[in-house]
């Protein structure tokens, strides 16, 4: 089981990304606020459940909670700035457009860097810890998601549909008879060979 709050005295959102590892598309992050009281048997780690579980949870999150967000971080800034500010930079952007404002951050992972003034924890695995983080997750991924699936539509070919952007083999074998689309991130190791792509 999950838990409800790190802090019963605080107004508390949990943090967290979607697409990190991806070689396409940009990077998602939500922050949610969920009621203190909250509890759900099914809500885990958006890792940890089925398609279908992620989609029926959005919709209830989406209903309980007192505020969420969800943010974008495009694969041009990705390329500018790394996925690691880039993943900050998508958590504050969300913690920023929240309807109220969080006392205090829960994020999942080790680092962070925030760009104001709210306090933050950082939990390894929070997302199979907290339930607000657990909510960020499955806000974050089913986001992502429905964007490399609407983005598979207009560049076929390189399995989008189902890998969402993930280095697979089928979406490594794309790039390397498609070429790159302008949703590729030029700063990722697009292929085992960073050469291989200019042959």
């Amino acid at each position: 089981m999950l838990k409800s709050y790190f802090d019963e005295n605080k107004i508390e959102a949990g943090c967290d990304e979607a697409g990190r590892g991806c070689l396409a598309g940009p990077v998602v992050a939500s922050a949610v606020i969920l009621p203190k009281d909250f509890s759900d048997p099914l809500l885990n780690d958006s890792k940890q459940l089925t398609e279908t579980q992620r989609l029926g949870l959005m919709e209830m999150i989406k209903k309980e909670a007192i505020a969420y967000a969800v943010a974008e971080v495009s694969q041009e800034v990705i390329d500018e700035i790394n996925i690691l500010n880039a993943s900050f930079l998508a958590m504050n952007k969300a913690v920023e457009m929240l309807g109220q404002q969080p006392e205090l951050l829960l994020i999942d992972g080790n680092r962070f860097r925030t760009q104001g003034d709210i306090p933050y924890e950082c939990i390894i695995k929070g997302d199979g810890k907290y339930y607000s983080i657990a909510a960020a997750s499955i806000l974050a991924k089913t986001h992502r998601d429905d964007l490399m699936r609407a983005a598979a539509e207009q560049y076929p070919g390189y399995g989008w549909e189902t890998n969402v952007g993930y280095p697979t083999v089928a979406h490594r074998n794309a790039i390397r008879e498609q070429g790159v689309t302008p949703l590729h991130r030029m700063s990722f190791q697009l292929l085992p060979r960073q050469l291989e792509l200019f042959k």
